[in-house]
């Protein structure tokens, strides 16, 4: 399974020749717009830095974590070639959803890896969330704050899933300078187990790490 990081929230999956374009953001975000023809693009949630489907070339499956407009969620049980997709009920705030709505938690499962974006999360997970994301063996997951969860509760997430990679996304670059979230230095202070990745990261069961660390992945 491969990961090529677009920036902000987007990601291209790719798996045994088929791919899925996740979260893809509008001219707002500041970055260079994606240029793939995915089978599918999934959405986490309604919001134009991560619902801007028509970017994606080609006539892609569209699969939408939210329905009615983000009002209420999607039961999400999806089979794009060899992917299997579900999604988790989550929210975009610690007061379940006052202030910015539901987000849906994406897991992809193929390749004898399970792997989980984590949308806008804002807030830390209920057990009952953490039970129905279970194993994983990445994680893309915010750590800006502000909009999402900032560096503290990303660290108390990555704790309760206690993935093998959790990359980091949603976070302040030259992109998007003028947004009130943090950088990607503000999460990472302090931490040991960090890996540059470039662009692409490559999951193999054989080659995940034997203690869980951190890739950075750069658009």
């Amino acid at each position: 399974m491969k990961l090529t990081y677009y920036g902000h929230a987007t990601f291209l999956l790719e798996a045994n020749g088929t791919s899925i374009l996740i979260d893809p953001f509008n001219e707002q975000a500041g970055y260079p717009f994606p240029d793939v023809r995915p089978a599918a693009v999934i959405v986490s949630h309604e919001h134009f830095d991560h619902n801007y489907v028509q970017v994606a070339k080609g006539s892609p499956k569209v699969i939408r974590g939210l329905r009615d407009g983000g009002r209420d969620w999607a039961e999400v049980r999806e089979q794009v070639g060899p992917v299997a997709i579900t999604t988790v009920h989550t929210y975009h705030d610690p007061t379940q959803g006052s202030q910015r709505g539901k987000n849906a938690m994406l897991v992809f499962e193929c390749e004898g890896l399970r792997v989980a974006h984590a949308g806008d999360l804002g807030h830390r997970l209920s057990k009952e969330d953490a039970a129905s994301l279970g194993r994983l063996d990445a994680l893309m997951i915010p750590v800006g704050g502000f909009y999402t969860i900032g560096p503290a509760d990303a660290d108390g997430v990555i704790g309760q899933l206690k993935p093998r990679v959790a990359i980091p996304m949603h976070y302040k670059t030259d992109a998007n300078k003028d947004w009130p979230i943090g950088t990607l230095d503000e999460f990472l202070r302090g931490k040991t187990r960090v890996k540059q990745v470039g662009k692409t990261a490559t999951l193999t069961k054989a080659a995940l790490p034997a203690e869980p660390e951190i890739w950075v992945l750069k658009p």
